[in-house]
């Protein structure tokens, strides 16, 4: 009888699961849905293109999760953030009347037409987002030019151009899933070595994880992304760099080589094969063989200040995980 207890309780759970889990993947489609619709609704009122919009929307949607000092909005369908001194002027921060708001010298706008700036509103949020970047034009090279106005950060920059690319690319922004780095039927083998102790070049900690496998086995992209690095470092021999559209930079080292078709500024997504196992680094161009053959894997996050490292062993497991449950579907 506990026996049979037992089993309805586990198929419940089960159950229960399944239904969070389809529930979860329908409501951040809907959002996605959501999401697009306003890109698509501003561009046609200010000729901004849509995946600039996006962009910008998911840069600062990435800064959120891991700042301080910008409120959390997790379930938000809009991310863009301005400061209420910003929005409404500095000595109106709490203003939504537009015309207050100029005269202040605040940037907030109405743009669903209800006669309020709220800068808790998507459509006034959007609208007063493409006001700024349309301020010299709606060719890319003005845009641009405007993203530096307005963030006055070279790296800010050049993260919401190349997630313009990518979304333009792909007329989409549901660019989800991740891949393992090496494929799922190699023989390789990982533990987490974040933070152990390294003396080549100087001491230092190891900024990553090491990937034991044979030299020339496929090195895969793990993520939707755009390669930023390509070729040669003293400490990781032939590497590959690659920006992901959450911050996140993804870094290959120690290759034996590139894949032929991968280039500098390369558009990729998980499982493209950009390089092989080896064991190059150490060492001038071409040094290899001082230790076996590894891929290292690391990756660092940009919060819109800085950039920092941190452990990937977690990533790399969950990304094994479901690259082999996929695989026995």
């Amino acid at each position: 009888m506990l026996r049979k207890i037992s089993l309805l309780l586990l198929l419940s759970i089960c159950f229960l699961l399944h239904q969070n889990i389809a529930y979860g993947e329908d409501n951040q489609q809907s959002i996605y849905e959501k999401r697009m619709a306003l890109y698509k609704e501003t561009e046609q009122s200010s000729g901004i293109p849509w995946y600039y919009l996006a962009a910008m929307d998911q840069y600062e949607r990435n800064i959120r999760s891991v700042r301080k000092d910008i409120p959390k909005k997790p379930d938000a369908i809009i991310s863009l953030y301005f400061k209420p001194e910003i929005w409404a002027g500095p000595v109106n921060s709490n203003d939504t009347l537009p015309h207050t708001i100029s005269l202040f010298g605040g940037m907030g706008l109405d743009g669903d037409k209800d006669g309020f700036a709220n800068a808790n509103n998507d459509r006034d949020l959007l609208h007063t987002a493409a006001t700024i970047l349309k301020n010299q034009g709606t060719s890319e090279d003005r845009i641009n030019i405007m993203l530096w106005e307005y963030y006055r950060r070279a790296k800010t920059v050049e993260l919401i151009t190349e997630y313009a690319r990518i979304y333009k690319h792909y007329g989409r922004i549901n660019l989800e899933g991740n891949a393992f780095p090496l494929p799922i039927r190699s023989d390789h083998s990982y533990r987490s070595t974040f933070g152990a102790g390294r003396s080549f070049g100087g001491r230092r900690i190891h900024e990553g994880t090491d990937i034991f496998a044979g030299y020339g086995v496929p090195v895969r992209s793990t993520c939707y992304g755009v390669i930023e690095t390509k070729g040669w470092n003293r400490l990781g021999g032939w590497r590959i760099g690659i920006r992901d559209l959450h911050n996140n930079y993804h870094y290959y080292a120690h290759l034996g080589g590139f894949s032929k078709e991968i280039q500098l500024g390369q558009i990729v997504e998980p499982g493209k094969v950009i390089g092989f196992v080896g064991s190059t680094g150490y060492g001038p161009p071409g040094t290899a063989g001082k230790f076996p053959p590894h891929l290292h894997f690391g990756m660092y996050k940009d919060n819109g200040y800085t950039e920092w490292a941190f452990d990937p062993y977690m990533h790399l497991s969950l990304w094994e995980r479901k690259e082999r449950a996929n695989t026995k579907r």
